[in-house]
């Protein structure tokens, strides 16, 4: 599941919104919306993030949170590290083979790292 997902699912969830319901009134099909919930789809487009705010009645701290979220979903990302240290290209490579054996403390974790502010 993606971020973007994630936080559609706990909007649904606290409105009481059938995944079915809010694919009908977005004029989406529920096999899209939940593969969009899955991290199966690709990131959503601007106009249907805008819709989805619309649609929950998201004021601006949600709306750009929820913009934020989808620019930070997309499933299948590439990392490129030409003409970085050979550490970037291993720990890219590693993250990439590991990333699914991280315990949920291990991922919180190097987030944290990595949202740092670069000295």
């Amino acid at each position: 599941m993606t971020p973007f997902g994630n936080r559609i699912r706990e909007l649904r969830a606290r409105n009481d919104v059938t995944l079915t319901d809010m694919a009908s009134a977005l004029q989406l099909s529920s096999a899209y919306l939940s593969a969009l919930e899955h991290g199966h789809r690709g990131r959503p487009s601007p106009g249907l993030v805008q819709q989805i705010c619309g649609y929950f009645n998201l004021v601006w701290d949600e709306v750009d949170d929820i913009k934020r979220l989808a620019q930070l979903s997309h499933p299948k990302i590439t990392v490129d590290t030409a003409g970085l240290e050979p550490e970037a290209t291993e720990l890219a490579n590693l993250l990439s083979e590991r990333i699914a054996g991280l315990s949920d403390d291990q991922l919180s974790r190097m987030l944290d790292i990595v949202r740092e502010r670069p000295s």
